[in-house]
């Protein structure tokens, strides 16, 4: 596996797993021992950098993927997140966002017991709190990291004034927002000011929840307790009219003897060096397909293609439910 670095001093695999679908958000969670095997299989095919965050579950994510890594700790980096206003004896959620300082911290111990480790590689603020100044959780965390419990800073669907506001506090290693063929929001701002203060970025929804490996239509019948119900990116005419940037991927796809999920990877990865995607998945021919993409060398000529039927095509729907929307930067 190629590796590529997040900020001044993270090096990690080109291609990240994002582990929430084990637990939550995609339907009913899938078997604990599985997963455990899955995640160990990524390491065993090259990948180092595990998503987590104590909101999958809740709790529970973290607890499966600290289990599955702990043989592997000092292979690894770990990245998860704070930021919610949960209830820690019943995983309920009090409220919307919870930053304030006290709790960073509390939520900063009760991660690394659910993980089992001595240490948070990577630690996210996953939803910016307006109630609370952004420099103090950069302080809150900067006393983590002067603690030994935390090694880097980030935050996620932060907007570009926010991730200014936290640099110059403590630097920011990698900023995680949703962006691929399927939501290209990041590119206007986001990415110039990434480049400009030498932050990494971490993709996640890079296969746009699942719309771009070509297996979704508007026929397409979702879990009751999965997510997509509720985004008007997946309403059935949504799906139809999207079917366009599909048919896209899948054209070069063909050309290159890969699959249209290879395909959207390899175009995020040749946006930047320093982008690392994290899709994810539960089942281990998936987690292979993905990884090829890390192999997949799209030309110039590719990512004009590409480039240019995209732009002809106005995607349909917004990417997330109203409420959702409220709570990013971007």
């Amino acid at each position: 596996m190629k590796m590529r670095k997040l900020g001044n001093n993270l090096e990690v695999s080109a291609l990240g797993l994002g582990c929430m679908s084990m637990s939550a958000s995609y339907g009913p969670p899938a078997d604990k021992q599985e997963m455990i095997r899955l995640i160990r299989n990524a390491h065993e095919l090259g990948i180092t950098l595990f998503d987590t965050a104590e909101s999958y579950g809740p709790f529970v994510n973290e607890e499966l993927v600290g289990e599955a890594l702990r043989p592997i700790r000092d292979r690894v980096v770990i990245a998860t997140k704070f930021g919610f206003d949960i209830d820690p004896a019943t995983g309920a959620r009090r409220g919307g966002t919870n930053s304030r300082p006290e709790h960073i911290k509390a939520v900063a111990d009760a991660c690394l017991k659910r993980l089992g480790t001595e240490y948070i590689d990577l630690f996210y603020q996953h939803r910016v709190d307006p109630a609370v100044p952004i420099e103090d959780v950069a302080g809150a965390v900067q006393d983590l990291v002067a603690a030994g419990k935390v090694r880097h800073f980030g935050l996620s669907e932060a907007g570009v004034q926010t991730i200014r506001r936290a640099h110059s506090v403590l630097p920011v290693t990698a900023v995680q927002s949703e962006y691929s063929l399927f939501w290209r929001g990041p590119e206007a701002e986001l990415l110039p000011a990434l480049e400009e203060l030498g932050i990494g970025f971490v993709p996640f929804s890079p296969l746009g929840a699942g719309f771009l490996t070509g297996k979704i239509d508007e026929h397409t019948q979702f879990d009751p307790t999965d997510f997509r119900n509720h985004v008007p990116r997946f309403s059935p005419s949504a799906r139809k009219a999207n079917l366009a940037l599909v048919e896209v991927v899948k054209t070069v796809a063909a050309r290159k003897n890969a699959t249209a999920a290879q395909v959207a990877l390899a175009w995020l990865l040749a946006q930047k060096p320093w982008i690392v995607p994290i899709p994810g998945t539960t089942r281990l021919h998936r987690l292979e397909e993905n990884l090829g993409s890390a192999d997949l060398e799209l030309t110039a000529d590719d990512l004009t293609e590409i480039n240019h039927a995209v732009a002809k095509i106005e995607i349909q729907g917004e990417r997330l439910p109203e409420a959702a929307m409220k709570m990013t930067g971007l």
